[in-house]
């Protein structure tokens, strides 16, 4: 089998996706900056809706004002971005006060629905984290909110804005191994990764809806996007076959455990300025303990997760989410009439480098750059074509392969650039992408298909191009 190679820099084989780079000539805001308010101060909220704005885009953006209930965490956070603006336990006050045109909610995956309702109830758009909300009863609520004020939401996926994902994006459109039938698609969580979702509170299903709501959203949000047609049945399995009650030992936290030296698992949170500043100096104000023993009989989500998604253009999807796996990556392929098409991120004898895992998913964590990578790769075979090719894509640099970036110039910096691929993720898409996650979750534990019309009012079409 002979192979043929060639290379494709980050806006090569996405030529014509502005994306990718700065649009020559593209709109600035004018001289008013936009004004934003941020509710939930925690990790994600402080540094990338936080710090990272005030970093690269305080020339169009001013916060003013900053919400939680947490008192501890509202003044580190005003220190922490390096803003100067009131703060507030009150989100009603927040918004009456300092009138924003825009904001951003990153609290507790469960309290979404709340602070985007009200927003829009009180004449603002919205900004939110993934997932969009954890449950039918939330979206639909989201749903009635938008019709009836004509308020938008923003859905933040970066990951649809990553270089390899875009590639994969435009390269489908051609229609490379002619009508795709089936995909094949498979997430890696490592063991320092996939523990920490264990300990936080990411690890109880009435907070994060599981993480088939809380991860896997950004999962089935690019699968929607690369299928480009609506889900219409799902049949899961899942179970908690590792973490929580699954073990010999537990302590109350890792600070306060008898087992360190015999638990894998042990994370000395002493260690982490950044955690010690943020939540172990506050837990006396709301009670959150974020190194939470992953070993506790509280957690009730899953950790192996398999499911096969049916969609309404007739495309099959098979995914999986491991949780404790030796190393942190993913694979999909896409299989034609005419062949197939297959990609992957981080799996390790694909590049044959050894790669610390822990330093990896630190990087994660703190939002920083995960490494220098100088290619990901697309293999496409035809059916009855003796060669193959792998088209070498040149990695993006940055945070989740340079979609961090993409994801909020298109926000703040260029709203009004061009959008061939449509990158930009609203409410239709935010809710079809958890409820995948939701559905799912139903179908474990009722042990049956579930429709995405039993759900919501949203009807799922075969093409997403006739979605409004």
């Amino acid at each position: 089998m002979k192979r043929r190679n060639f290379i494709a820099a980050s806006a090569g084989i996405a030529a014509g996706t502005s994306i990718l780079s700065n649009p020559v000539g593209a709109a600035v805001a004018g001289n008013n900056k936009k004004k934003v308010v941020l509710v939930g101060t925690g990790s994600r909220g402080t540094s990338f809706w936080g710090k990272r704005i005030v970093d690269n885009y305080s020339d169009l953006v001013a916060f003013v004002g900053l919400c939680d209930i947490n008192p501890g965490r509202l003044e580190l956070a005003k220190k922490y971005m390096g803003v100067d603006c009131p703060v507030y336990t009150d989100f009603d006050k927040m918004i009456a006060e300092t009138k924003p045109d825009l904001v951003m909610v990153t609290t507790m995956d469960s309290n979404h629905h709340e602070f985007i309702i009200r927003s829009m109830e009180l004449g603002v758009d919205v900004l939110t984290e993934k997932p969009i909300t954890t449950d039918e009863t939330k979206l639909q609520a989201i749903l009635d909110a938008e019709k009836r004020t004509g308020k938008k939401c923003i859905v933040g996926f970066n990951m649809r804005y990553a270089t390899l994902p875009t590639a994969l994006k435009e390269f489908l459109v051609k229609k490379p191994v002619g009508k795709i039938t089936s995909v094949d698609f498979h997430w890696y969580l490592n063991v320092y990764h996939g523990a920490s979702y264990f300990r936080r509170w990411h690890g109880e299903r009435d907070k994060g809806g599981t993480l088939l709501v809380h991860k896997a959203t950004h999962h089935f949000d690019i699968l929607n996007w690369f299928i480009d047609s609506d889900p219409v049945e799902i049949t899961a399995y899942g179970a908690l076959e590792h973490y929580g009650k699954n073990n010999s030992f537990r302590g109350a936290n890792c600070r306060n455990c008898a087992y360190t030296d015999k638990c894998q698992y042990y994370w000395d949170i002493t260690k982490d300025k950044r955690s010690m500043e943020l939540y172990v100096a506050n837990e006396k104000y709301d009670g959150y303990i974020r190194d939470n023993c992953l070993w506790r009989e509280q957690i009730d989500i899953y950790d192996k997760m398999s499911l096969q998604i049916k969609y309404a253009n007739d495309i099959v999807v098979n995914y999986s989410l491991t949780t404790y796996s030796p190393y942190e990556g993913w694979r999909i392929a896409f299989n034609g009439k005419e062949g197939r098409v297959e990609s992957w991120s981080g799996i390790p004898w694909r590049r044959q480098e050894k790669i610390n895992q822990a330093t990896l998913h630190a990087a994660e964590m703190n939002q920083e750059d995960q490494g220098e990578i100088d290619h990901d790769e697309i293999f496409v075979m035809n059916n009855f074509d003796r060669e193959h090719q792998i088209l070498k894509i040149r990695a993006g640099q940055g945070g989740h392969g340079g979609g961090d970036s993409r994801l909020q110039d298109k926000i703040f910096r260029y709203p009004d650039m061009s959008d061939p691929l449509k990158h930009a993720a609203g409410t239709r898409d935010g809710a079809m992408s958890c409820l995948i996650g939701i559905a799912a979750r139903k179908s474990i534990d009722e042990k049956r298909p579930v429709r995405i019309e039993e759900l919501t009012d949203i009807k799922p079409h075969p093409t997403r191009g006739n979605c409004s």
